[in-house]
């Protein structure tokens, strides 16, 4: 009876450690993307903008501008969850930051379907969506920076939305 109570106790000993690293885990996962109150950094604009390919099935987007006033040199913006993506913030000059969403053309690729299996082999693997940690509206993003150490974030609001730039090529990119 004495060994029956022992291993009782075991188990709820356990029970409650295995609990407890569990709502650890959960409660470190929800912290970790804290939004900031205040960040110091002064924006003078931040905007996006979409372009659009003049050519037949090319691909479209919307850039994202961050023009700030000042930067302190503790600061660094890395990243930057917008319109259900994160992307790397692009640094185009000291001041100014740039973070491109592509939209892909609505074809749909061809598939090849075979009962051989290496005939399938140049299949390209179907897009999966992204979950971003963030509810944001068309007009919010969330800047994701580092304080000396630690990473953090800030909501940006009411971002401008100008007026669409048409090209008649797909934009080129630096690499």
């Amino acid at each position: 009876m004495n060994q029956e109570n022992n291993m009782g106790f075991q188990n709820r000993i356990f029970f409650i450690g295995l609990l407890t690293v569990i709502t650890g885990c959960f409660t470190h996962c929800a912290s970790s993307y804290k939004i900031q109150d205040s960040i110091d950094v002064n924006f003078k604009e931040v905007y996006s903008q979409s372009w659009i390919g003049g050519e037949k099935d090319s691909e479209s987007g919307t850039n994202l501008y961050i023009h700030l006033k000042q930067l302190p040199n503790n600061i660094v913006l890395d990243s930057v969850y917008f319109k259900g993506q994160r992307k790397i913030l692009e640094q185009v000059n000291p001041l100014l930051f740039l973070a491109r969403f592509e939209r892909r053309k609505n074809s749909k690729p061809d598939i090849i379907m075979s009962n051989e299996p290496y005939a399938e082999y140049g299949n390209k693997l179907p897009r999966i969506g992204t979950h971003i940690p963030f509810e944001l509206k068309d007009d919010e993003c969330v800047i994701s920076y580092k304080d000396g150490r630690k990473r953090k974030y800030f909501k940006i609001t009411e971002i401008l939305k100008k007026a669409p730039m048409y090209y008649p090529f797909r934009p080129q990119q630096k690499h």
